[in-house]
């Protein structure tokens, strides 16, 4: 085995390295951004139920 071959191994085997860290940080950042979004969505949801809530029994007394 030349000494070329071995560094393009080693070049295949690091790069494969990096680009496991680097997709797994991006679907964990994907994965993050989807939580806020749904989060941010029943906070809406949850924030007109209680105005729409507290408006009628406003309108009552």
């Amino acid at each position: 085995m030349t000494k070329n071959s071995v560094w393009t191994i080693l070049g295949v085997i690091v790069a494969i390295v990096i680009a496991w860290v680097l997709v797994n940080a991006l679907f964990s950042l994907l994965w993050f951004i989807g939580k806020l979004v749904v989060v941010a969505v029943v906070a809406v949801l949850v924030f007109l139920a209680l105005r729409g809530l507290f408006a009628r029994s406003g309108d009552e007394s």
